[in-house]
């Protein structure tokens, strides 16, 4: 029997109904119904291979990743990317202890990759209460650092595409140290979701020690390879900063958000929700400023909640900034937002 999406599999919707029911208190019904139905569609077409193993894995990891990370939905979250081969020694070290240090002063809980090195440098400094460690199963690999081991919050998977989609999205900012080609492929596919608006902006902070050269060689590098030559444009380098203080990587992250909430999109229409009332002359502004990245004859122009806002009653209350984005320049949102926060 072909099984489709729609409700028209006759006896297969009457028992998948039943079986909700049976089980209880099952939210958003119709989306548990389509994954109950993507499961049977993808046995009949099953060849085999490992799809069906791939598939179950990735099901089974990420809903245990919604299970951690619920009950601290409340509370803003750091990942932090770096060296494991980092050494306690080294100043890098001290300085990515100190960041986890000053983010949990701040009110803010850390994730990292659980490991070694810089991963373990942050997990200290934020203390096992604060840290999450989503780990990737490797041959190699150790336990989870000392800070967290045994801790609930620990993660472990299989593929490293259900723990990048886990780091980015439970982070409400992003501290790149120093390190290899994780840390690299990390930082580029986090730029590549922001730049593509797959992901709403965030903070991605590129931190180094006093005085070091890491980061400056990869933007020297960013520059003269990607810019120069057309790859990137001018915009998409203010979607990261570079700092040599944990200090001041905390004080970018809090600056962000010293305004700014979140974002939703409504129809052809962004709402940026505002934790404070911004004035109608710094609104003018914005539009004198920031009118390339409208769509056509577009505005920015100061609203209250709207009706398809009402599933997320807690911040109904919250003023809004309505902007017709023309959802292609997303360097410049990030500026927008630098702006709106600066007022």
């Amino acid at each position: 029997m072909k099984i489709n999406f729609k409700e028209n599999n006759g006896p297969i919707d009457e028992v998948i109904t039943q079986l909700i029911g049976l089980a209880g208190d099952i939210r958003r019904p119709k989306i548990v119904r389509e994954l109950i139905l993507a499961s049977m569609k993808a046995g009949q077409e099953d060849d085999g291979r490992v799809d069906l193993k791939l598939m179950n894995t990735s099901l089974k990891e990420m809903r245990y990743t919604a299970k951690v990370f619920r009950n601290y939905r409340d509370i803003k979250k750091v990942a932090a990317f770096g060296s494991a081969r980092t050494r306690p020694s080294e100043p890098i070290y001290k300085t990515a202890r100190r960041l986890g240090e000053k983010l949990a002063e701040a009110g803010y809980m850390v994730i990292t990759g659980g490991g070694a090195g810089i991963m373990q440098a942050v997990n200290e400094g934020a203390g096992p209460d604060r840290s999450f460690g989503v780990k990737i199963q490797l041959p190699f690999e150790q336990r989870p650092n000392s800070v967290i081991d045994g801790d609930f919050k620990v993660i472990l998977y299989k593929y490293f595409f259900n723990r990048k989609l886990a780091f980015l999205k439970e982070s409400d900012a992003v501290v790149l140290f120093p390190g290899g080609f994780g840390t690299l492929d990390e930082a580029m596919e986090t730029l590549t979701l922001v730049q593509t608006g797959k992901r709403n902006p965030l903070p991605i902070i590129l931190l180094d020690e006093p005085g070091g050269s890491y980061w400056k060689g990869w933007i020297r590098f960013v520059k003269e390879a990607l810019l120069a030559k057309g790859y990137i444009g001018e915009s998409d380098l203010k979607l990261f900063e570079c700092v040599d203080a944990a200090h001041d990587a905390v004080a970018r992250i809090n600056q962000f958000y010293r305004r700014y909430h979140s974002l939703r999109y409504v129809g052809n229409q962004l709402l940026i929700r505002l934790n404070s009332e911004i004035s109608e002359s710094a609104v003018e502004a914005l539009k004198r400023n920031f009118c390339d990245m409208l769509r056509p004859g577009g505005d920015i122009c100061l609203s209250g909640s709207c009706p398809q806002e009402m599933d997320e009653p807690d911040i109904c209350h919250l003023p809004r900034l309505v902007v017709d984005f023309n959802r292609c320049d997303f360097g410049r949102l990030k500026e927008f937002i630098d702006a709106v926060n600066s007022d």
